[in-house]
């Protein structure tokens, strides 16, 4: 029986269906209203994030930038 084990495809795509069916009654029966604020929700943090990302890696390049001169004045 261990041709069943070879092609896990149709097993995901059936999981997928059903968690397809989850997430359409779950809209259904929470509203569109919820979807909105739910994306909205997201779409905030990540753009809290990106920000967030941006001014670490600008933080670092000037890191970076001093350790050289630091580095220089040693020698």
């Amino acid at each position: 029986m261990g041709y069943r084990r070879r092609d896990t495809r149709p097993r995901l795509a059936l999981w997928m269906l059903v968690a397809l069916g989850d997430a359409i009654l779950l809209l259904v029966s929470a509203g569109v209203s919820v979807l909105v604020a739910l994306l909205g929700v997201v779409i905030v943090a990540g753009f809290g994030v990106a920000a967030w990302r941006l001014t670490r890696r600008g933080a670092l390049a000037r890191e970076e930038a001093v350790v050289p001169a630091l580095s220089r004045r040693r020698a």
